[in-house]
């Protein structure tokens, strides 16, 4: 059984009692393929019309739902070849961000992204997606090395923040998402950035400031999480769903506002319910969208890229 979110009380109840048809069919004369069939078209039904209409708080839980693809699932079906780089060259390994040089298509770019991990142990290894200062300066390496070789970079966004631990904040943490900030704007290779899941704040901007950013349908983007905004502004979390309404976190609403360029769908129910179809669909994006800048000087896409974010707000 697939894992259900709070507002999927219906689905779920229904895909039980579609499994107890099943088993009560199993070995006996019994013929409950219509009554099976009507269920199913029910749950269809139901399945369309729910994620027609979620509110932005549900889209979060949506984004941050388990089975929702990761970055090495996005490796292993959207690129033909993958060659993994690690280290900042200053202090060490951060699990959190993954990048290297990848074949898209026919095409070399450099591809870097939040892995947050799908169970407990390579959650832990990965910290959740949520990257230290070690991580930012090893995406600051890599993107200066596809400058350097003149390869597209490509970012997939998925992380709740960057790590707010004592130790990444004695390392340098605000520094070094301002560097890769920085690096984003300074590049003269085209670069695309796709929010996957979450996009959590200078963690994720600091490898989001790119010529074009993609979301999918049911990702989310904001300063802060719902749940912290709720704490600042009512001094509960139990206001998140006020926060993420307020904060208008959604894809739709941040493509009207022009902070991302492109919303791509999901299926339906979301990405983790067919994670092959979500990432297929991406994959025509990023294609499309490195097509549309390939013919562009270094310093037009520079040019473009700081335009295009002074002209936010």
């Amino acid at each position: 059984m697939p894992s259900y979110l709070d507002f999927e009380k219906g689905l779920s109840e229904l895909a039980v009692r579609i499994e107890e048809l099943r088993d009560t069919a199993e070995g006996s004369d019994l013929n409950i393929d219509a009554e099976i069939d009507k269920l199913e078209a029910k749950s269809e039904r139901m399945l369309r019309d729910t994620y027609a209409r979620l509110t932005p708080w549900q889209k979060t839980q949506v984004a941050r739902h388990p089975d929702r693809p990761h970055f090495k699932d996005y490796v292993e079906a959207l690129t033909e070849e993958f060659v993994p780089l690690a280290g900042d060259r200053n202090f060490g390994e951060d699990a959190a961000i993954l990048g290297g040089f990848a074949r898209l298509g026919g095409r070399r770019v450099m591809l870097i992204g939040h892995e947050k991990g799908d169970d407990t142990a390579s959650r832990l290894r990965h910290n959740f997606g949520m990257a230290k200062p070690e991580g930012y300066r090893k995406a600051v390496r890599l993107m200066q090395l596809a400058d350097r070789f003149g390869l597209p970079v490509v970012t997939l966004v998925d992380t709740a923040g960057a790590f707010p631990g004592v130790q990444a904040e004695e390392r340098g943490q605000a520094e070094a998402i301002a560097r890769s900030t920085e690096e984003c704007l300074s590049l003269k290779v085209p670069m695309v950035a796709a929010v996957v899941g979450e996009g959590g704040s200078g963690g994720a901007i600091a490898i989001a400031a790119a010529n074009r950013v993609l979301m999918l349908e049911h990702s989310v983007y904001a300063v802060i999480s719902p749940e912290g905004c709720a704490s600042i502004l009512w001094r509960t979390a139990e206001k998140a769903a006020d926060a993420a309404e307020a904060m208008r976190v959604t894809a739709q609403d941040l493509k009207q506002l022009g902070v991302v360029d492109r919303i791509v769908p999901e299926p339906v129910g979301g990405a983790h319910r067919n994670p092959a179809e979500a990432i297929a669909t991406l994959r025509v994006a990023l294609e499309e969208e490195l097509d549309a800048l390939s013919g562009e000087s270094g310093e037009a896409l520079r040019a473009a890229r700081r335009a295009k974010y002074l002209s936010i707000g």
